[in-house]
């Protein structure tokens, strides 16, 4: 095989970027998952699981599990919907405060990657990546 393989170099990418976010958004207590899926949570909530799980592409079981983590936490509650079986989640106050103060942290973050690597690559990386 010439050529590298794509999956190996996007996963090897996925890793250091969730490394270096990780440690950006750490000072407020969460990692860049758990701060990514609050601020998907704060997008539409109040959100069923079910709802959420669509949203950012993960199947109800893994989004349960990481909700109640966040839930142990204090930075989501739990309710229910219009259908007593569906669970829905809101932010709490904390996890407003979370995404409060940690919302300068990514931007700092971003804006990191967008002076090393160009605005316009950045845009050009989206647009490929969304194309997936």
């Amino acid at each position: 095989m010439s050529v590298p393989c794509i999956c190996t170099t996007l996963r090897s990418a996925s890793r250091r970027m969730i490394a270096f976010y990780d440690e950006t958004i750490a000072p407020v207590g969460v990692n860049i998952a758990q701060f990514s899926l609050m601020r998907s949570i704060a997008r539409v909530e109040p959100v069923t699981l079910t709802a959420l799980g669509r949203r950012v592409e993960l199947d109800r079981s893994t989004i349960g599990r990481n909700v109640r983590v966040l839930e142990k936490m204090g930075l989501v509650a739990l309710g229910r919907g219009e259908d007593q079986r569906e669970a829905t989640v809101t932010l709490t106050e904390a996890g407003h405060k979370v995404l409060e103060d940690g919302a300068p942290l990514w931007d700092g973050a971003q804006k990191s990657l967008d002076d090393r690597l160009g605005v316009e690559f950045m845009r050009q990386l989206h647009v490929a990546l969304d194309s997936l």
